[in-house]
């Protein structure tokens, strides 16, 4: 009997990977350590019976959009896959009362603009907007090899020629407040398109951080927003009703404590103290736990990347269930998926600067998803749900930037981080905290500990600044997957092209098994 293909942890990239090999007839075995499979993809009644939270991925926009589920929506409908679609993705709340928010109705979204030159800006984006997608998602859709990246490039040099070419590469490089100060007049417009950069580790000052303000406002304006109908975890629950339609498992409670291998070849792993042999791995699997698993590759330049691959700054979550809707000041916020909260980009800048110094932050950013809005099923009737990232915050404390938290551990500390929180939605929207039944935080470490992967509370799984991003995710020399161990394959966010529920490295390594 031929040996399966193993696949360490079932996240969203495993699963992907698992589903695509098994409807391909490949015999996969997943092995997660967790109670249950889904990693970052997981609804769970965290606060009160009835009341289903996302314990971390809200947004499936990139599931939907993926590869994976062009070539595999279909059964993936079958097995209970559903979106819920949101015409109102995001808006910053800045002054209270004072908002800019982008919708998919154009004259509502330059109806927040204070500007009539930003407003002709902004439709002159939207109309090149399918161009440039096409050039950034193709990009972001194509695997760090060497074949397929120059083929893709001599395809958008011959499209495009050498001068815009060169104009896509100069803003692939710009920070989000050089593209914005560069594009926008407005402030205000300016800080509600920056704050998508720090969801990937981009404060405003970043260089290679443009594109994503970028891709989120046009994509937000042109497609909206989609969420899983019930909880993210129906796309988890979708993929693994998938891999065991075809014959495949995955098993949870199963930790994996080595990965076996010989001369330079993959022979299996360890789980729960038994080996199973194998000789294709793809691993879902931060860097550091690679390197923990394996003893080493014996090549030393990418050990050594893996032991020195920088992770961002954590996330605290905070999770609320609520007798009533957020009392917006701008009652308009209150239908919108997500409200970032953050007066300024120079309140975002000073922020990420605090955190990288082990500072806990005077003001936060905040990202309050509210996604019972538009799935009010998530939720008893006429109650709801508040998801609340608390944007970004040190996995070891070192101090507090404004004076009033004098702990140093997260247990004491997490408290009192989410009262600062909740004051900043407060002074949004005046009686909310009247609103709350129920919560549960949740720390940086508390992520880790729950989630290996969540290094320090990273919930992106490693810094996507250029020097970590593109041909060098995650070492040069290996931003396809592959290791000096053959058979062994490095997948999940840590892997190119990065964190976000699009699967891409879980799709990549499995195409490449024949």
């Amino acid at each position: 009997m031929s040996t399966p293909i193993v696949i360490i942890g079932a996240g969203i990239n495993g699963l992907v990977a698992a589903a695509d090999l098994a409807a391909r007839g490949k015999k996969v075995r997943v092995f997660e350590r967790a109670p249950t499979p889904g990693g970052a993809v997981r609804t769970e009644e965290l606060t009160l019976p009835g009341f289903r939270h996302d314990v971390a991925a809200m947004n499936l926009s990139m599931f939907a959009g993926s590869a994976f589920m062009a070539q595999h929506g279909e059964e993936m409908a079958r097995h209970g896959m559903g979106f819920v679609p949101i015409s109102r993705p995001f808006a910053q709340a800045m002054e209270p009362g004072d908002y800019v928010g982008v919708s998919t109705d154009v004259e509502e979204t330059l109806a927040t603009f204070a500007s009539e030159a930003d407003k002709a800006t902004w439709r002159e984006l939207m109309a090149a907007f399918p161009v440039r997608a096409g050039v950034v998602g193709g990009l972001l859709g194509t695997p760090m090899q060497r074949w397929p990246l120059l083929k893709f490039v001599w395809k958008i040099w011959r499209s495009l020629g050498t001068a815009k070419t060169l104009e896509v590469a100069q803003f692939l490089m710009s920070s989000p407040r050089a593209w914005l100060e560069d594009t926008f007049e407005d402030p205000r417009l300016r800080t509600a398109l920056s704050t998508w950069g720090m969801h990937l580790d981009f404060a405003p000052d970043i260089a290679g951080g443009a594109i994503f303000p970028y891709l989120e406002a046009m994509g937000g304006q042109a497609m909206g927003m989609v969420i899983g109908k019930g909880g993210a975890d129906v796309a988890t629950r979708a993929l693994v009703a998938m891999i065991k339609a075809h014959g495949g498992t995955v098993e949870c409670n199963a930790d994996v404590t080595e990965i076996a291998h010989t001369n330079g070849r993959a022979t299996g792993v360890v789980v729960n103290g038994k080996k199973v042999e194998a000789s294709t791995i793809l691993a879902g699997l931060a860097p550091k736990h690679l390197l923990r698993l394996t003893g080493g590759t014996q090549d030393v330049r990418f050990d050594t990347g893996l032991e020195k691959f920088r992770h961002a700054p954590g996330t605290m979550m905070i999770h609320l269930a609520l007798d009533a809707p957020v009392p917006w000041a701008a009652e308009a916020l209150g239908t919108f998926a997500y409200v970032h909260i953050g007066r300024s980009i120079d309140t975002a800048a000073r922020t990420y600067a605090q955190a990288l110094a082990g500072l806990l932050p005077d003001t936060p950013l905040l990202v309050v998803g509210q996604p019972t809005v538009f799935d009010p099923a998530r939720a008893p009737d006429g109650k709801h749900t508040l998801w609340v990232q608390v944007r970004v915050v040190p996995a070891e404390i070192k101090g507090d930037a404004k004076g009033e938290i004098t702990s140093r551990n997260w247990e004491d500390a997490k408290s009192l981080m989410a009262e600062r929180a909740l004051d900043l939605i407060e002074e949004q929207a005046p009686g909310f905290r009247a609103t709350i039944c129920a919560q549960s935080l949740v720390s940086p470490l508390d992520l880790e500990a729950e989630n290996p992967n969540l290094v320090g509370g990273d919930q992106i799984c490693g810094s996507h600044h250029l020097s970590q991003n593109f041909l060098f995710r995650p070492v040069r020399g290996f931003a396809d997957g592959h290791t000096p161990i053959e058979g062994l394959h490095l997948i999940g966010a840590a892997a190119w092209p990065g964190a976000g529920t699009g699967a891409g490295s879980g799709f990549f390594a499995a195409q490449m098994i024949k």
